[in-house]
């Protein structure tokens, strides 16, 4: 065990339930004190953590598939660090690990809920987005959820995200005909066809997203990524051909919205064209995770993958990053790093 382990540790908590967009206020950044780790628990220095969609979910206080956070405690999401003292078989100082404990410095863990990584596989980084959980929520979104079969064209939305990005390559890589994506600003379009290899992408604010999904797919689309809901989701349905698949995993578009949104008015064609839409939630596909962390490392030691991250420095810049997100101010993984 470490004879010099840090006395405290910074820690975001949320102090009040957001109404619509999350302001300074709800958030507050406190100290909290570090002991040593229990029997068959490990101490981490987080290096990076991650701020995701779905955390702004977890700020309500309403039930839903994980729990909210509470109020005055630590926030958490998942984190990469490293451990710098175990009382726990198996965990030496010095292992690298990924857990779910974010949005602090220090993170003491039962070392059951930590998995070791290898930085000489990947960028540390890299665990919280194409080797992690955005990474197989795309794997298993498009591959199990959509039932994407080769020649089929793809449309995601928000395709310059974390997830959105790995499902249009993913896409390409295994045999669609096309794939278009959409995103928020020409810089991002750009990057979607020139560096993702998309074949076709538009900037969704440029106009009506069903006209320029038409112009991008004249042909319609046999699979729909969904990251982003309203307009979107409405768009995809007129253009999803006979016994199209839409995977529904985010709505980015209503999460601060304070009002109910309007669903698509064009849900009828779902009956006539045999549609299927299903949601996607990562922890249901955990048995995926040895054949996806298999062929994506592949991919991306051959290069045939590719990902970017926004990372914004320093704990005390946690809630300005998340917001950022929610502003789409990222391209790719939106990232803390505390290194």
């Amino acid at each position: 065990m470490s004879a010099a382990l840090p006395t405290s540790s910074r820690e975001w908590h949320l102090v009040a339930r957001p109404h619509g967009w999350p302001k300074a206020e709800d958030f507050a950044l406190r100290e909290a004190a570090v002991a040593a780790p229990a029997e068959g628990r490990i101490l981490v220095r987080n290096k990076y953590f991650s701020v995701d969609p779905y955390m702004r979910g977890r700020m309500n206080d309403v039930k839903s598939y994980t729990p909210p956070f509470k109020l005055d405690h630590p926030m958490d999401g998942g984190a990469v660090g490293e451990v710098i003292a175990s009382n726990a078989e198996g965990f030496a100082v010095g292992d690298h690990v990924l857990h779910g404990l974010g949005w602090r410095e220090i993170a003491d863990l039962p070392a059951k809920h930590a998995v070791k990584v290898d930085p000489e596989i990947a960028p540390l980084s890299a665990y919280l987005g194409v080797l992690g959980m955005p990474g197989l929520t795309a794997y298993a979104g498009l591959f199990e959820v959509a039932s994407f079969k080769e020649g089929d064209a793809v449309f995601v939305s928000g395709a310059a995200g974390a997830v959105g990005s790995q499902v249009g390559q993913m896409a390409k890589l295994k045999g669609a005909s096309r794939v278009i994506g959409s995103a928020g600003s020409d810089e991002k379009v750009k990057l979607l066809v020139e560096e993702y290899g998309f074949d076709a992408a538009f900037n969704y604010k440029n106009g009506p997203v069903r006209d320029q999904l038409k112009a991008a797919a004249p042909d319609g689309i046999d699979v729909y990524f969904d990251n982003v809901g309203g307009e979107h989701l409405e768009a995809a349905i007129s253009s999803l051909n006979v016994h199209g698949r839409a995977t529904i995993c985010g709505m980015i578009a209503q999460y601060n919205a304070t009002e109910p949104t309007p669903g698509p008015n064009n849900m009828a064609m779902i009956i006539g064209k045999r549609l299927r839409l299903q949601g996607v939630l990562v922890s249901d596909h955990s048995d995926l995770q040895p054949q996806f962390v298999q062929e994506v490392a592949g991919w991306l030691a051959s290069g045939e993958l590719k990902f970017q991250e926004t990372k914004v420095e320093g704990i005390e810049n946690g809630y300005d990053a998340f917001v950022g997100l929610l502003r789409g101010e990222n391209t790719g993984k939106m990232i803390v790093s505390l290194v």
